[in-house]
């Protein structure tokens, strides 16, 4: 799509809109500008954009990654072909009495996909899904990690054919390689066509008499591959990675699948994340926070001074700002937040009970001076 705006501006729902607001938004723009209702020369423009739209944001899965990367971020992870797969476009167009998603597919990718059909059409492979663990600090710089994928691949024994060596697949006599055939019945003055995959072939449109003994017949293997996977910084907890052509090969010479990867993000025992924002709790003793004092805090690039002023009360925020995680938008990184608290002994040694004592009784002189004149 030409057009970059922003998918919520697009079908006009604010960033927390209930799935059935998204619906109920689609449907309104989708009956306006449906091109076999609307023939102004931009129609057909506006009805693929909102139709992206709504199969971003009715994905809860695809919308939690839109609402984290934005539009720049998500388009360089997700094809149009993985943004439309799995819309269930049916519901809402069979309502309206306008065409089948086949035809709607066709409108945004030009037909001939093969999205339909059985014989000699390329199939994709399958994705696949791993998951990889990071710390903060990987989270705060990016950090490459290798893990193992079992994964299938062309078998190299048969060059994917299938078929032993020194033979080859030949065409399918029942259905004369179409992958399919047709049955006809006739019901009074109506007559029926049904299409169906080849049972002789199973709608490969070939026969492989004699099996690959390493594959199966099947023209794929199963390896382990070793793969890198790049963590960008700012990586969230739940986050997840696709890796384009990294997963199963097709079983007839289409492209590869995807690898999708789970970030995990180890928690940090001196930290509470919130977004690209740290939060560290500072225990100080009553003198420290009546007197004031200098003191050190943990940060992921290492130790800095803190100034705590004279009266500073439990609970107080103090900022650190920039030292917190980069932002996966690319604008800056977040701070970090210091929750001063004040750090009350379980034990005491005989002096300081006496100090703390004496220092109780100071405290009080002064309030019994004010009710002594009134005040």
């Amino acid at each position: 799509m030409a057009t970059k705006r922003d998918y919520y501006e697009i079908l006009g729902v604010p960033r927390d809109a209930t799935p059935e607001q998204i619906k109920d938004a689609y449907r309104k723009l989708a009956l306006q500008y449906h091109p076999d209702r609307n023939k102004s020369p931009d129609a057909e423009e506006k009805f693929k954009e909102i139709s992206e739209a709504y199969a971003v944001l009715s994905d809860p899965q695809k919308r939690n990654q839109y609402d984290m990367l934005g539009r720049t971020g998500f388009n360089q992870q997700y094809t149009q072909e993985d943004i439309f797969r799995g819309v269930d476009f049916e519901t809402i167009f069979r309502d309206f009495g306008f065409g089948g998603f086949g035809d709607l597919f066709d409108l945004f990718f030009g037909g001939g996909r093969g999205y339909g059909g059985f014989g000699n059409r390329q199939m994709r492979g399958n994705d696949l899904l791993s998951e990889v663990r990071i710390t903060l600090e990987d989270a705060l710089k990016g950090a490459e990690k290798e893990i193992e994928i079992p994964r299938s691949e062309t078998c190299k024994q048969c060059a994917g054919s299938g078929a032993a060596p020194g033979s080859s697949p030949r065409t399918c006599t029942s259905c004369g390689g179409t992958g399919q055939v047709q049955r006809v019945h006739s019901s009074g003055f109506a007559r029926f066509v049904q299409i169906t995959a080849c049972p002789a072939c199973k709608g490969s449109g070939s026969i492989i008499d004699r099996p690959c003994s390493v594959c199966s017949g099947t023209g794929l293997a199963k390896v382990k591959r070793r793969i890198t996977v790049r963590i960008p910084p700012g990586a969230e907890d739940g986050m997840q990675l696709r890796l384009r052509g990294e997963g199963d090969a097709s079983p007839n010479g289409g492209a590869h699948g995807d690898l999708y990867v789970n970030v995990r993000v180890a928690p940090d025992p001196r930290f509470r994340r919130e977004g690209p924002d740290l939060y560290y709790e500072l225990k100080i003793s009553y003198p420290q926070a009546a007197l004031g004092t200098e003191t050190t805090v943990p940060t992921l690039e290492g130790p800095v001074k803190l100034t705590i002023s004279p009266g500073t009360q439990p609970g107080t925020i103090l900022r650190l700002k920039g030292k917190g995680l980069p932002r996966l938008d690319g604008f800056g990184r977040g701070d970090q937040f210091v929750v001063v608290n004040l750090a009350v002994p379980e034990r005491l040694t005989s002096r300081q009970r006496e100090l703390l004592k004496e220092l109780a009784k100071e405290f009080e002189q002064p309030v019994k001076e004010k009710r002594r004149f009134g005040f």
